[in-house]
């Protein structure tokens, strides 16, 4: 099967040996996702912001690999304060109240920045 990948030109994804997202045939996974923007965390302390950042990343990549959020089953959502799930959840709905995958969220100790307050992965079908 044809193996497609997206980069995003992280330093990270070279030293650790990963891709953003990746397409083998009908199926589309993209990897952990965060809030980071040349380096920095964008939306710091904000949930919403930060989940609407790293959703408007994963749309983009599964465009270059022929997808959109419709074809999106599964989103993971890993963050670091539960307490804020209405917000984490607010973003989430804006982008896939429609849709409507399924999804899990689950609370973590910590991420990769302490200023991350949350992860996306998420699977999807290819059209």
């Amino acid at each position: 099967m044809e193996r497609k990948q997206v980069f995003t030109g992280s330093p990270w994804e070279s030293t650790v040996g990963y891709c953003r997202a990746i397409r083998v045939g009908g199926r589309i996974e993209v990897a952990g996702t965060t809030a980071m923007k040349d380096g920095k965390v964008f939306g710091k302390g904000s949930p919403y912001e930060q989940t609407r950042f790293i959703l408007q990343m994963i749309e983009k990549a599964l465009g270059e690999l022929g997808a959109g959020l419709d074809n999106v089953i599964r989103t993971r959502m890993f963050v670091t304060d539960i307490s804020k799930w209405e917000e984490f959840g607010k973003a989430h709905g804006e982008f896939f109240k429609e849709i409507q995958p399924v999804a899990t969220m689950v609370e973590v100790k910590a991420l990769i920045d302490p200023d991350l307050l949350i992860e996306i992965e998420v699977e999807a079908v290819a059209p």
